[in-house]
């Protein structure tokens, strides 16, 4: 196996990362692979309770850049506390989300820009991905599948500019970074979506 094992899912609202990463623990379990699973805003107590702020309906009217401050406190929090351990260990750490989000969400759909976001997660440049699978799935896909659920947070309120812009900004981190990116056509049967990543991790892995 490979020493890098810091991998990130990202995806619009509705691309299927729960899923996927349920289903790769699954795997990971079978196979005997030592790791942890995270997500962000969350992973370690005081990112979950800024989790709740961001995510709670009631704060429709937060600012973009207390948003953005926000999720790069969690992600200072959940980094030193939980990802940076977990790897000083020998595990592979699988995150929901990670700092290519800050980059869509609030880099580009908030209109913020790639620098006032990269200034602002400085510390995690040094702790980029070691693999990213970006679940690349249509904005009009992805909304007919959020109406079919219950909208449960701030985000899922949003507008489909809103999420055009977010699909945006994901391809713009993905010029970015291009060379820890691959893509997964969201926009199959989600067991394609599962398989297709599993093939993906496991190609990095070399197992």
């Amino acid at each position: 196996m490979r020493e890098k094992n810091f991998i990130t899912f990202e995806g619009g609202e509705c691309s299927g990362k729960t899923t996927v990463i349920a289903e790769i623990v699954k795997m990971f379990d079978e196979l005997n692979i030592n790791y942890v699973s995270t997500r962000e805003p969350g992973g370690v107590k005081i990112a979950e309770d800024i989790r709740k702020v961001i995510l709670n309906v009631d704060n429709v009217g937060m600012e973009p850049e207390c948003e953005a401050l926000l999720y790069a406190a969690a992600r200072m929090e959940h980094l030193n506390k939980k990802v940076i351990p977990s790897l000083k260990e020998g595990k592979i750490v699988l995150c929901d989300r990670y700092l290519d989000s800050s980059i869509a969400y609030q880099g580009v759909a908030r209109g913020l820009g790639l620098e006032n976001i990269l200034k602002i997660n400085s510390f995690a440049l040094d702790h980029l991905p070691d693999l990213t699978i970006f679940i690349d799935v249509k904005p009009e896909v992805a909304l007919k599948r959020l109406s079919l659920r219950d909208k449960t947070d701030r985000l899922d309120l949003e507008t489909i500019d809103f999420h055009n812009k977010v699909y945006e900004g994901y391809h713009e981190a993905l010029k970015l970074y291009p060379d820890r990116f691959v893509v997964i056509d969201g926009n199959q049967p989600l067991n394609d979506v599962v398989n297709d990543c599993k093939k993906a991790v496991l190609k990095y892995l070399g197992v």
